[in-house]
């Protein structure tokens, strides 16, 4: 009653390796020869560098406020192929600034003594001062658009009836001179 069945074995199988799990790759941050992390700055950053350039910043500084505020991205291949097409959008509106910067210093050098009316004593002592912030609201109101840190002045004009030669700085290293006079208001008789 022994039955001698011997049964085949099946073919052998491959065996199936599992998929290999998908790893993300991490995009690390390149670090500069002194440790910092490299960087593309997007825009002009005063002390660091120009647009396009590749500069090492602290870690920190790049991740807290020139990559958050949009002056700096980090160096990648795409990053660095749009950095090409903002640069030569940013180098034409420069030219175009540049120009207009020309045009505003030819307006102010071919600006008469700019007049400003202020309070003083009998002796020409003003009661206060002027300064960048009041010479620029008069030039403000001749429609010549210059902000107060453009204008260089070495200490606020404190005399009446003194002309002074003023420098105002536009910037891109276009600047012009304007005469400014300070005239002492009229003290009506009668009020004190």
């Amino acid at each position: 009653m022994a039955k001698a069945a011997t049964k085949a074995k099946p073919a052998a199988k491959p065996e199936k390796t599992p998929p290999k799990p998908k790893v993300r790759q991490r995009q690390q941050v390149q670090k500069g020869k002194h440790g910092g992390m490299l960087i593309v700055l997007v825009e002009d950053v005063t002390h660091v560098g120009k647009i396009g350039d590749v500069v090492e910043v602290r870690p920190g500084y790049a991740r807290n406020y020139l990559i958050p505020y949009g002056k700096a991205i980090v160096p990648t291949a795409q990053n660095l192929k749009q950095l090409e097409l903002h640069k030569i959008k940013v180098q034409k509106a420069r030219e175009a600034r540049i120009a207009d910067l020309k045009v505003l210093a030819e307006q102010l050098s071919r600006l008469p003594t700019l007049m400003i009316e202020a309070n003083a004593n009998e002796e020409g002592h003003l009661y206060g001062s002027i300064g960048p912030v009041e010479i620029s609201k008069t030039l403000k109101g001749k429609n010549l658009l210059v902000e107060p840190d453009m204008i260089r002045l070495e200490h606020h004009i404190k005399e009446a009836n003194i002309l002074s030669e003023v420098p105002v700085v536009l910037g891109y290293g276009i600047e012009a001179k304007i005469q400014v006079a300070v005239v002492a208001l009229q003290q009506q008789p009668g009020k004190k």
